[in-house]
């Protein structure tokens, strides 16, 4: 099929270069023409394993095609998937305005038939909103369908989520569209649900408010945890040996990031008050969440006085195997590190060229042990692999002080305590 993806984020990018992958002749159109010249060139513009090398695969085998061009991906395109940026505004409203941008482009440069696809994550209602305006801007009359077909991509896990996803959600009013999706899947051994538009594009948030929800709750027990001198370790395996629950999303910390979790949880705490409902429980798995930099800092501070210390972070990110800063814990808490005049120095494997245009007031360190070199503290907040598996003897004899605030409960404290360690994690 032809298929056409407007916006190269880390949605509409992954998910252009997989059905490329796949057999489908994709165009991806992005209005950034840096951005197109350097994909046209092999630059990625994010990083996510494995994506640099099958998007320069399916670009040289003729397959996946660059443009900065609407109408050339409007007119050349049987499926046209909207994938751009709906960050949300300072009050938790979706910011629609890139959706509504694109589905003008469309009504003005629609040739005939097309499934208009929102992989886009939207409110409620978008898909409507969507339908209205290619109407009003039409300049041809053609026949169109809106589907609601959202992702639910983890960042660094995207490549494989989107070739073997958990299911697929299509959501439309007519079923031979909605068939048309099916089509592009139909090598994909997964589950396909057909739903209502609206019910599509409810299921996204819920999704993704559910799991938020199940992570302000382990957190909220691991403080428990610590005041009962409980392990919040043990207690999460035996919650999530419940087949009802599971173990997944229940690992304690210092909180959810990434563009996400919170966004989506914010959105629908605000699409529910539109709609004269108090999302109540939600509104506390936002406030939980919020709170536990601060908390972190707190038992960091409540330890030793941080003024004038030299402290390692290990971690950018707002988790592994991605180079995304959006809501970042460790971000947040190195504004608290930097308040009490403390030296910080930084180490992230892939995140630190982002995170240098808003991060001034640190060092950054080659790798892992310079960075910890002559610390007095050392903090851990990003669990990459390569933090997992360091010689930690090492660390613990290039840092001039013994103190380790582990963020993520990446190390065991028995072994830690037996390094000569003071060692701090959450819930422990």
């Amino acid at each position: 099929m032809k298929i056409s993806v407007i916006g190269t984020g880390y949605v509409g990018l992954v998910t252009g270069v997989v059905f490329a992958q796949l057999g489908h002749t994709v165009i991806c159109m992005d209005k950034n023409r840096e951005k197109i010249d350097n994909l046209k060139r092999g630059i990625m513009p994010i990083y996510e394993p494995g994506l640099k090398e099958m998007a320069v695969k399916n670009h040289d085998e003729g397959r996946l095609f660059y443009t900065w061009d609407i109408k050339e991906a409007v007119t050349k395109s049987d499926l046209i998937m909207i994938a751009v940026d709906t960050m949300p505004k300072e009050n938790w409203q979706t910011n629609l305005g890139s959706v509504k941008a694109v589905a003008k482009d469309i009504g003005i440069w629609m040739n005939g038939y097309k499934v208009i696809v929102n992989k886009s994550t939207v409110p409620v209602g978008t898909g409507n909103l969507v339908e209205r305006i290619i109407r009003q801007n039409q300049k041809k009359k053609c026949g169109f369908d809106v589907v609601s077909n959202p992702e639910f991509l983890r960042e660094g896990q995207a490549i494989n989520d989107t070739l073997h996803p958990d299911r697929v959600i299509i959501g439309a009013e007519n079923t031979a569209a909605a068939m048309k999706v099916v089509e592009i899947y139909q090598d994909m051994n997964t589950v396909v649900k057909v739903t209502k538009l609206k019910s599509a594009e409810l299921i996204k948030y819920a999704s993704n408010a559910f799991l938020a929800t199940k992570i302000s709750f382990i957190n909220s027990l691991a403080d428990l945890a610590e005041l009962t001198e409980s392990d919040i370790e043990e207690i999460a395996e035996g919650i999530g040996l419940d087949k009802r629950i599971g173990r997944q999303f229940l690992n304690a910390g210092i909180g959810y990031g990434g563009s996400c979790f919170p966004k989506d949880v914010g959105s629908l705490i605000y699409t529910a008050k539109e709609f004269g409902y108090d999302f109540s429980i939600l509104r506390e798995v936002k406030r939980v969440n919020e709170a536990r930099i601060e908390r972190f800092f707190a038992k960091m501070k409540k330890t030793v006085k941080l003024k004038k210390k030299r402290i390692a972070v290990l971690g950018l990110s707002f988790k592994p195997d991605t180079d995304d800063l959006r809501e970042s814990p460790s971000l947040k808490l190195i504004k608290f590190l930097l308040k009490e005049d403390s030296e910080v120095i930084v180490y992230d494997p892939v995140a630190m060229d982002n995170a240098k245009a808003s991060l001034k007031r640190v060092k950054y360190a080659k790798n892992a042990y310079e960075c910890v070199k002559g610390a007095d503290i050392t903090v851990l907040v990003t669990e990459w692999n390569e933090f997992r598996n360091a010689d930690l003897k090492k660390i613990k004899k290039l840092m001039k002080g013994d103190l380790f605030f582990d963020g993520r409960n990446a190390f065991e404290p028995h072994i830690m305590k037996k390094l000569g360690f003071r060692y701090f994690s959450v819930g422990r």
